[in-house]
């Protein structure tokens, strides 16, 4: 039964990496090739920085296209609270440096990108900002697809006996991968107690790969740098975290604040208890960068490439028709290289998680057998 399952998982993932690429490269060819033809005709200087970074960074608006000289995008909810008193109206009122109710999105300084209120003095400062922003939003619809896939599988085992129950297609994919996280990553790294943490682990395991995956579609819905937002990988970071510390066991306190090194390393200056403490927060700090490095990295590698069609706009023709069709190709490469990122980092976090959670799980028995 388990070949059956992982020859169908591989089958099932084989056609979706073509159906993958399939969609990449027609994205790129009706989004990124009409707009190499617009910058040609208007021959504008073309600013890197703003195509790269426009996209990782988050903003008050979901840019959808570019139809001939006016922009399709979807204003979203601003919900902000100044002074004033609260605001709520959608983002389309702060277009092109517009001020509404005595608020702006700045567009330099140490605010920029942001909404400031403008105060009598001429200063700005900033509101209490809960707005729907578009990584928000994106979070949101992530999430939404993650419940709906995973309360469809819980269906579709209600309505199946153990006699009968072989998944296919997409449920045994999501299946084979619960199995192989369950069994090769929660059991051997948290130990005993595994199934205590194992609802988390596979939450998280799932969250992070669905929101890597939709991040790497370049249309609305997907496209968003969800897990290339440091806010959204600190809070998994935390989650962890809280997990490992506040169930650590006895032993795992005790190896911290008094470990089994010579006294002179413990007092009077207490080094190793100093070291040991500060490592509790070196590791969640780890989980944090590595997974908002790693999809950040990804993200502006592909737009680096992309760009290349717009650095070569003024050299003619021929060579900005041969970079176009490079930029596509390595494009469409590092794409699908990204879908096994998505899951290798998924795997990581997970992983990492797995075993952070099970050195707080440490016992007096396990410290015994280890020294004999």
């Amino acid at each position: 039964m388990k070949k059956d399952i992982g020859h169908n998982f591989i089958k099932c993932q084989t056609d979706k990496i073509r159906q993958l690429v399939t969609v990449i490269f027609t994205g790129l060819l009706f989004f990124v090739v009409p707009t190499s033809l617009k910058a040609v005709e208007a021959e504008k200087e073309v600013n890197v920085y703003e195509i790269v970074f426009g996209h990782i960074e988050d903003s008050y608006e979901w840019h959808i296209t570019d139809i001939g000289s006016k922009s399709l995008c979807i204003p979203l909810p601003i919900i902000v609270h100044d002074s004033n008193g609260w605001h709520c109206f959608l983002s389309s009122h702060l277009e092109e440096g517009a001020v509404y109710e005595g608020l702006k999105i700045a567009t330099g300084g140490e605010y920029k990108g942001k909404i400031v209120t403008l105060n009598t003095d001429g200063k700005e400062s900033v509101p209490f900002d809960i707005s729907i922003t578009k990584n928000v939003l994106a979070l949101l619809i992530n999430s939404t697809i993650l419940l709906f896939i995973m309360l469809r599988c819980a269906s579709w085992y209600k309505k199946r006996t153990f006699e009968n129950a072989v998944p296919k297609g997409g449920i045994g994919a999501i299946e084979a991968l619960t199995i192989m996280i369950y069994d090769e990553v929660i059991k051997s790294g948290v130990g005993k107690k595994y199934q205590k943490f194992a609802p988390y682990l596979l939450t998280a395991f799932f969250f992070i790969l669905v929101n890597n995956l939709m991040g790497l579609i370049p249309f609305f819905p997907g496209g968003a740098n969800v897990t290339g937002n440091i806010a959204v990988t600190m809070v998994l970071a935390l989650c962890t975290f809280l997990f490992t510390n506040v169930c650590g066991s006895r032993a795992y306190w005790k190896e911290i604040f008094w470990p089994e090194v010579p006294t002179w390393l413990k007092v009077p200056i207490p080094m190793m208890p100093f070291i040991e403490f500060f490592g509790i927060f070196t590791k969640p700090f780890a989980l944090m960068i590595r997974l908002f490095a790693n999809i950040m990295a990804g993200h502006a590698a592909i737009l680096s490439l992309v760009s290349i069609i717009f650095i070569t706009v003024k050299a003619g023709a021929v060579i900005n028709g041969s970079m176009t069709i490079v930029a596509v190709l390595f494009g469409i490469f590092m794409n699908v290289l990204e879908v096994l990122v998505a899951f290798i980092q998924a795997y990581i976090f997970t992983m990492l998680s797995s075993v952070f959670i099970g050195l707080s799980q440490v016992e007096p028995e396990t410290e015994k057998q280890k020294s004999n």
